[in-house]
């Protein structure tokens, strides 16, 4: 079987390997790679998942993609060994479910994709006997998970960037008291800010023997892997193949919600995908209105990993629909919003709504949910009340990306209760931490990166 190639979607590179998506990070051309190809997963395979544990499941769907990349045996332990861990789904009422993604290492879904994309990247590498300096941007959890999957490879260092204002302490802490091969730097900005950062140092020809790699969900190495969760709830969930699935998705970056429309064009049978925004509302308000505007500055929310005025996967969502947009943010050609609004309905949640969400969750549920839950759950039940979907019968799942511990100053505010802590955080505030505060400025990172890793 010939493996599939990936094209730049702003459509000015040549098609590449997955390995070498996956080793590049971003195109050449500034666009980020899209599969030419999505595969399918036939009725029988669905028919199987049901019996399968997360490992399996999760195995089926990359083999589809990297079919000849990877031996099968490699990759079937390489992603057993990623997934050693719970996916709780919680019912809450009637038929709809919150999927907990927080029991991973970091207590995020972040885990998901780093650790799968850690162990493929050390894969490749140690084939070719190179090393990679891998640069990331974090709005709060991604930088954490990606510093942990990483952390103690010695053919693969990380720097992270982080805005200083806008994560917790806790998330925080879990990437900045790791150290040796994990550096980790905050700018007194936003995180579209550390992101361009980064995106600008990927296209610097003097910076070409570092040997850079991107790890935040502009990676497709990053995405894939976050479309294996949405068939496994479907699997574990659903009556029958022939029952379809509408889930509730919070969306920042919107890495969570391509993963999820690279499912329902695998075959996974999706009634609907609510896409749930905080304050941030440009993709809200593209759809209603076909006009596309970034938010800049974004918008400072307590669910701090969506506050995103220019979400990077937004460029993969307009090709998968047949649309043109480059890197920054400008439409060419327009994608088709008629089967967009079918597929999809966008919802923007505001702060009093994602608190009143929390309260409401717990006192009618006690449903414990943290700021990015809330925001889906929130857009779940006004999409419930104006739909008419509220049969008990229709399945529903909506996505709980961290741990409500990662978040303990709006859960004492918000609940007055204090968050059983995980255990990958037990014990997190009294570690030491390191980390340099950063000018936002390009040149200056620049030079600190060809000081350091030059």
């Amino acid at each position: 079987m010939k493996p599939i190639m990936y094209y730049s979607t702003n459509l000015k590179t040549k098609p590449v390997t997955f390995k070498d998506a996956l080793i590049k990070g971003l195109a050449p051309d500034k666009g980020l790679f899209m599969p030419e190809k999505i595969p399918e997963i036939s009725r029988d395979e669905l028919v199987s998942f049901p019996q399968m544990p997360y490992h399996e499941i999760a195995y089926a769907i990359a083999n589809k993609f990297l079919e000849g990349e990877i031996p099968a045996q490699k990759l079937k332990d390489l992603i057993s060994d990623a997934y050693n861990y719970e996916v709780p789904l919680q019912n809450v009422y009637d038929r709809k479910y919150v999927m907990r993604l927080d029991q991973g290492p970091t207590a995020s879904f972040k885990d998901f994709a780093a650790r799968q994309m850690a162990r493929l990247m050390q894969f490749y590498l140690g084939e070719e006997k190179r090393e990679l300096l891998i640069l990331t941007a974090t709005s709060g959890d991604t930088g954490s998970a990606i510093a942990n999957a990483f952390y103690g490879l010695d053919n693969i260092k990380i720097v992270v960037l982080f805005p200083l204002h806008e994560v917790t302490s806790r998330q925080r802490k879990q990437m900045t008291t790791l150290g040796r091969n994990v550096r980790i730097m905050a700018l007194d900005a936003k995180f579209d800010d550390c992101q361009a950062l980064v995106k600008r140092a990927f296209t610097d020809s003097d910076l070409d023997h570092l040997k850079l790699s991107s790890a935040n969900s502009i990676n497709i190495g990053r995405l894939l892997p976050q479309t294996m969760y949405y068939f496994y709830a479907y699997a574990k969930l659903t009556r029958s193949v022939d029952e379809q699935i509408i889930f509730s998705v919070p969306s920042g970056n919107f890495g969570d919600m391509m993963g999820g429309l690279i499912a329902m064009r695998m075959g996974l049978p999706v009634k609907r995908f609510v896409i749930a925004t905080n304050s941030n509302d440009e993709f809200p308000e593209f759809l209603s209105s076909g006009r596309y505007e970034k938010i800049v500055p974004s918008k400072n929310c307590i669910s701090s990993a969506m506050n995103v005025g220019h979400p990077s996967n937004l460029s993969r969502v307009v090709a998968l629909y047949g649309g043109v947009m480059d890197e920054t943010g400008l439409v060419t050609k327009m994608p088709d919003l008629k089967q967009m609004n079918r597929d999809m309905h966008a919802v923007s949640i505001s702060e009093a709504e994602t608190k009143n969400a929390i309260k409401e969750a717990y006192a009618k549920h006690k449903l414990i949910l943290e700021p990015h839950g809330a925001v889906a759950w929130a857009a779940l039940q006004q999409y419930i009340n104006d739909s008419g979907q509220n049969t008990p019968d229709q399945l529903m799942v909506s996505l709980e990306t961290a741990h409500p511990a990662k978040f303990p100053e709006e859960i004492r505010e918000i609940l007055s209760i204090e968050p059983n802590l995980p255990q990958s955080l037990e014990g997190i505030e009294a570690k030491e931490e390191s980390f340099m505060q950063l000018e936002n400025n390009y040149e200056v990172f620049k030079r600190h990166l060809l000081q350091n890793y030059g």
